[in-house]
């Protein structure tokens, strides 16, 4: 895993320096900010595999509640840019808790799930926690706004409660309130730009130069590359500004216009064959608490960079899901290092007693 790791992360630093060249001469590139925050990063997963990933049990709500504070924090006195409110200057990076409010979501319901075990699956009245607990940071975010940060919640919430067994009856009634809900918030809670956003997926061309502008560039940085790509420091589309966002959200498109479809499909093998062996620590675990928490960093990552890369090719909106570890951005990447050091501890301590002593029902 650690290997594995290591060469997403060296593959992804590479491509970051080739989507900020030729470096600004005015303050720090984004290449040398994210090679600090990696090592920062590398810390932080050492620090995480001194302890028993069992005492995350104790200190999953004083994390949670600290998370809330701080996005609370955010709402009033946060670093606002674009529209948006969601960052907290720290110098070297801004902080961004929604971020972390998505690992403090994973261990939140792995401990809720694990210890509240049912046999016959969950009902009702056992959703009720897990939905505040979802839904009170859920709305907080959504506030900034940030809907790609908040949706993630909600997938969360959904992949871990569909893996904790839920029963037909009180999934079907889900769906029904999901469905209302998202009708409620087309009319309600969506903004015109959000909206605009999801018109112009069905037809970018309608909008050239304006909405659709980033699906088009993207679309064209993608496919320009062809089979092998234009060469390393060799892509037009970002170098020459075309594409918005070329570092952060779409930082993949200058992997693909570059590298082409080869480097692009060997970089994704690698990036895909860690989140399988995070399945693998989840299959190997020795306690529910392992099994759940495993499970959640991989679903974690997966989702973002399954939204991401089809943000990137034109099939879903472009909503502000980064690529974790390939876009810049400090509060993701150490958010991304922190979850992978979790898996890392679960798989550590898979021998010790008790394995598969609670595990979950197949």
């Amino acid at each position: 895993l650690l290997f594995l790791l290591l060469g997403v992360c060296g593959m992804a630093l590479l491509n970051l320096y080739s989507a900020s060249y030729p470096p600004s001469p005015w303050g720090m590139p984004p290449y040398v900010k994210q090679c600090y925050l990696f090592l920062l990063g590398i810390l932080g997963v050492l620090f995480i595999l001194f302890f028993d990933y069992k005492e995350l049990h104790f200190w999953n709500y004083p994390f949670y509640i600290f998370i809330i504070l701080l996005l609370l924090f955010v709402l009033f006195a946060g670093n606002a840019a674009g529209g948006a409110q969601r960052w907290i200057n720290l110098g070297l990076f801004k902080l961004q808790p929604s971020e972390l409010a998505k690992l403090s979501l994973v261990v939140t319901l792995a401990s809720y799930y694990s210890r509240k075990e049912k046999a016959e699956g969950y009902g009702l009245k056992d959703m009720v926690t897990p939905v505040l607990l979802t839904g009170l940071p859920f709305l907080l975010i959504l506030k900034q706004p940030d809907l790609g940060t908040a949706l993630m919640l909600g997938i969360i919430f959904v992949s871990m409660t569909v893996f904790a067994k839920v029963r037909w009856q009180t999934l079907g009634l889900g769906v029904a309130l999901g469905s209302a809900a998202g009708v409620f918030a087309w009319f309600y809670l969506l903004k015109d730009y959000q909206k605009r956003r999801i018109e112009t997926l069905l037809d970018p061309a309608k909008d050239p130069m304006g909405q659709g502008y980033q699906i088009l560039q993207s679309k064209i940085a993608v496919g320009s590359g062809g089979v092998s790509g234009k060469g390393y420091l060799e892509g037009t589309q970002g170098h020459l500004h075309f594409l918005p966002e070329r570092h952060t959200d779409f930082a993949f498109s200058v992997l693909g216009e570059e590298w082409g479809f080869v480097g692009s499909a060997f970089f994704l093998g690698l990036y895909f064959s860690m989140l399988l062996w995070g399945l693998y620590v989840a299959m190997t675990a020795r306690d529910r608490f392992g099994v759940f928490l495993s499970f959640g960093v991989v679903i974690l990552v997966f989702w973002q960079a399954v939204i991401n890369l089809l943000m990137i090719l034109g099939f879903l909106p472009v909503v502000g899901i980064p690529l974790p570890l390939v876009s810049y951005g400090g509060s993701s990447l150490l958010t991304t290092l922190l979850a992978i050091g979790i898996l890392m501890n679960v798989r550590m301590r898979r021998f010790q007693a008790g394995q598969n002593a609670e595990k979950v029902e197949q």
